[in-house]
């Protein structure tokens, strides 16, 4: 029903907008806090819970900001000493009784709490104060200023800016749309500006009140205690707010569109003294677009403003992703396009320029790409050697050198190399030192060596120049076997000092922090590590890892980093092992011991990411804590490599390619790493690059199985030649023909491609008769004799064979109903049976569970199901999926589409030749 004021009622007090009861909600708050006898207000104290309100150097209580809803005060927790922002909100006008709008208040605003992000104001605790019928929840307090104050102070802002402000909004409203929230008072007034950490003019933006707005409402049944039932700030609401429709994220969008045009013109497009003529400009007057051409906003940024303040939500942007996806094309192109006027100086000149570079790309086969400088302020910590008798010291001399790199790793003046790639220096008694430094890519080597002899230790360092091989810094330290964690915090700042580097307040203080004050508890817990880094997902070890690490929280349950690492072991037993929720139980409860003790801790926040993408998929919460990870983990290669991962996941291509980048540059010599980043490449089918990382670590592990397919499958994929794949499989074999197994699969994709039937059937010999792993789900043996069958034109033996994979994986999809590759390979074996409508029902059904506009990885079940269509002989739906499949990363390749015998059906038909045609190689 919409919604009738013709006019906002103020309060004569404060010039506020008075509720639908006609009461000012901020002056009941402050009549409250007023002290039965006025004489004694200077010396009373404002407590709410544990909140203290703050007094301001006359006494008075220190008011931050008022709003229609409440007060927002300066408050001390008093159990934590720490500054809070306290919203103190009346609700005792509201309809329905305020006992039970606090009861519903309470209920609803849990849901805010759990909302962590770093653009987004921390809600942390949530109280109500029956004597006076008031709620109040205490947040982050934000030291800044408002996206309002800033353009009443500075005017418009530019569009850079303005641009990289709406970015991180639309982050904010993303994680929010992850928990089910939505703010419905998203304004300038609620959008805090603070300088970021970095030392550069970059601004953090914050979030404030989220969530609140839409459990305020919710609380006191949907009438809010402002404008006589009205949800949010008019000048800033949505269409649909006004006439008391249900709002989602558009309501969000359509005001985020309000803020940004405000920062970048001052003005607001919907002006109005009422509700009224705010709701009529809305509906019936166009937008005022010469306000942005006359601040020369660009076409591409009016068109998306555009689209957030349709009136129709169906017209804007459908979610918070589509909204960022389309700002940060704003900024690129805004970045990219520079000086304009500059370019078109430089046009002629640049093309005499071009017409010589090309000349000399014609005659050159193998361009080099030069090596990039190496920073000067750059460093890797080698493993220390073990002076001590006793090898079971090899742990705690480990100890020591990953402290000092985990300190040094800290400092974000500095470029640390992991300790992944510095691990295979360890074994080596001859170290050439310039070129390990090539390897790594730095400028500095730390080398040292540790002795431990009963209560004492002795820890020799010393740093070295590898362009010249002069020393540079060198000290022994002889001490109590107590402070082994003071000597490492020294070295660590003693070197930081040597190189110079900027090193902020708070990297100080966390380089002064032991990670713990056991010995023995830190050596079970270095030893667990070394596990964890080497082993793979899911593998067995972890186990003995987890007994570890249990052993160390006993001795010290005040250990942060053996909690983070149990709960990632934990995860990863969870994703590779035992999906039993059990298991992914354990992870959560050693994530919340680390977070209780330190909650701010980048290595807590990097490993609820990765509980959230292993144990989830959840990666709208995983981006949340790998941002709040970053800022005090520079260093860390994980936090990168995990972030690109989820890039990938989301389609933000470009964002991937630089996060894998970056953290191959900090961990160059992690083997995982290089083949994951090849991998990403490949999937794009951009393959030099992909080449160029698959080789580095194959010098690295020249003998890894799989690496050696991956890079044989190359030419296949690519230029649809399996010889290679072929000759590597072979060779695998001879040397070792127990690899049989193992290789299997591959063995029969080759002789499928090949049309080799007497090849085709010796590959199915080696299939294990269980089937073969991949991922989530296994491959019977049965289908891969279909397979063969089929292809070869035996239907009875095919149909026998199918059948009895149908029966296995018909189990995975009971067991697992939202196993999309479950449902995928059963609508294959439904369509290899004829059992059409079970086929595609189960061909979509996967589709539907990953689908490519959530997780780029849905690509696969899209091609899958352009198969179910061949093979039920729907060409024309199978082109279509196909198409789409083409167009898309890790989709369908020109190898596979040229030699695969599953797409038989479609040969010949000129849309699919086109498709094959648009896949070939260029050269």
């Amino acid at each position: 029903m919409k919604i009738s004021a013709p006019a906002f009622a103020v309060c004569s007090t404060c010039g506020l907008a008075l509720n639908g009861n006609g009461h000012c909600v901020p002056c009941l708050v402050r009549i409250g806090f007023k002290p039965a006898d006025e004489e004694s207000a200077d010396s009373a104290s404002l407590v709410f819970g544990d909140f203290e309100i703050a007094r301001r150097d006359d006494g008075s209580f220190w008011e931050l900001g008022h709003g229609a809803m409440g007060v927002t005060y300066r408050a001390t927790d008093t159990v934590l000493h720490r500054n809070v922002a306290l919203k103190v909100i009346d609700v005792s006008a509201a309809p329905g009784g305020a006992k039970a709008v606090r009861e519903r208040f309470l209920r609803e605003a849990r849901a805010a709490a759990a909302l962590r992000h770093p653009n987004v104001a921390g809600v942390f605790h949530f109280g109500a104060s029956p004597e006076v019928d008031r709620c109040y929840y205490a947040m982050e307090l934000v030291e800044g200023e408002t996206l309002e104050a800033r353009v009443r102070r500075e005017g418009p802002l530019r569009l850079k800016l303005a641009l990289e402000i709406g970015i991180q909004v639309a982050r904010a409203l993303m994680a929010a749309g992850a928990k089910n929230l939505i703010h419905r008072d998203l304004k300038p007034a609620n959008i805090m500006l603070t300088p970021n950490d970095t030392g550069t003019e970059a601004l953090e933006v914050k979030v404030i009140d989220f969530g609140l707005a839409k459990v305020t409402a919710e609380a006191a049944n949907q009438k809010d205690i402002t404008h006589g039932g009205f949800v949010g700030t008019p000048a800033f609401a949505s269409p649909e707010q006004f006439d008391g429709q249900s709002a989602d994220a558009r309501s969000d969008i359509y005001s985020l569109g309000v803020t940004l045009w405000y920062v970048l013109t001052g003005d607001l497009p919907c002006p109005g003294k009422t509700i009224e003529d705010i709701r009529h400009c809305q509906t019936q007057i166009a937008l005022p677009i010469g306000q942005l051409t006359a601040r020369k906003i660009p076409k591409a940024v009016i068109a998306l403003l555009r689209r957030t303040l349709a009136v129709d939500p169906a017209q804007r942007p459908a979610s918070p992703r589509e909204l960022l996806a389309a700002l940060e094309s704003c900024h690129t192109h805004l970045a990219r396009s520079g000086n304009s006027n500059l370019r078109r100086w430089a046009a002629g000149i640049l093309v005499t320029a071009l017409l010589a570079a090309a000349l000399v790309a014609i005659r050159t086969q193998h361009p080099k790409t030069a090596p990039a400088p190496i920073p000067a302020k750059s460093i890797a910590v080698l493993p220390f050697e073990n002076l001590s008798h006793d090898p079971e010291n090899a742990y705690f001399v480990d100890g020591v050198q990953d402290e000092i790199l985990t300190n040094l790793a800290k400092i974000a003046d500095l470029k640390v190399i992991s300790r992944m790639s510095v691990l295979p220096y360890k074994e080596k008694a001859v170290r050439n030192l310039p070129e390990i430094a090539q390897q790594l890519g730095v400028a500095h080597l730390l080398e040292g060596s540790v002795q431990r002899s009963g209560n004492r230790v002795r820890v020799n360092a010393q740093l070295i120049a590898t362009s010249t091989g002069s020393h540079e810094w060198a000290e022994t330290y002889d001490r109590e076997l107590a402070d082994v964690f003071g000597i490492q915090s020294e070295i660590a700042t003693a070197i930081a000092q040597q190189l110079q580097a900027k090193i902020s307040p708070g990297e100080k203080a966390a380089m002064g922090v032991a990670p713990t004050t056991d010995l023995l508890a830190n050596a079970l817990y270095q030893q667990a590590k070394a596990m964890e880094l080497t082993e793979p997902l899911g593998s067995q070890t972890l186990l003995d890892a987890v007994r570890l690490l249990d052993q160390a929280v006993a001795r010290d349950p005040q250990f942060v980093l053996a909690y983070c690492l149990l709960g990632r072991v934990h995860t990863s037993l969870f994703y590779g092992l035992n999906r039993s929720p059990v298991q992914r139980e354990l992870a959560n409860v050693a994530l919340q011991n680390a977070s209780r003790l330190q909650p701010d801790s980048g290595e807590v926040h990097r490993s609820w990411a990765y509980y959230a993408y292993y144990g989830f998929f959840d990666y709208d919460r995983a981006r949340a804590e790998l941002d709040l990870a970053r800022r005090t983990l520079p260093n860390d290669a994980e936090v990168y490599y995990l972030t690109a991962l989820l890039d990938r996941r989301q389609s933000r291509w470009t964002e991937a390619a630089r996060n894998f980048e970056r953290a191959v540059e900090l961990d160059p010599r992690n083997f995982q790493h290089l083949f994951t980043a090849g991998g990403f490449y490949h999937a794009q089918r951009r393959y030099s690059e992909c080449r160029r990382l698959w080789g580095r670590g194959l010098r690295i592990e020249p003998r890894d199985l799989y690496a050696r397919i991956f890079r044989a499958s190359m030419p296949f994929n690519e230029r649809a030649d399996p010889r290679p794949l072929r000759a590597e499989l072979s060779a695998i074999l001879a040397e070792e023909p127990a690899n049989a197994g193992k290789v299997a699969a591959d063995l029969v994709r080759c002789a499928l491609a090949e049309r080799d039937s007497a090849a085709a059937t010796r590959a199915l010999d080696a299939i294990p008769a269980e089937g073969i792993k991949d991922y989530l789900i296994v491959y019977p043996h049965a289908w891969f004799a279909g397979l063969v069958a089929r292809t070869f034109g035996d239907h009875d033996a095919a149909r026998v064979s199918f059948s009895a994979a149908r029966a296995e994986v018909e189990k995975h999809v009971l067991a697992q109903p939202d196993n999309a590759r479950a449902w995928s390979l059963l609508g294959r074996i439904d369509a290899a049976l004829g059992r059409r409508e079970d086929a595609l029902r189960e061909g979509r059904r996967a589709c539907e569970l990953t689908p490519v506009s959530k997780d780029a990885a849905g690509v696969h079940f899209v091609t899958d199901l352009a198969v179910v269509y061949t093979w039920l002989g729907e060409n024309d739906l199978a082109l279509e999926q196909l198409a789409i499949s083409a167009r898309l990363p890790a989709g369908v390749y020109y190898g596979g589409l040229k030699l695969d015998p599953q797409w038989d059906p479609l040969r010949g038909d000129p849309r699919f030749e086109k498709i094959v045609a648009s896949l070939a190689p260029k050269d």
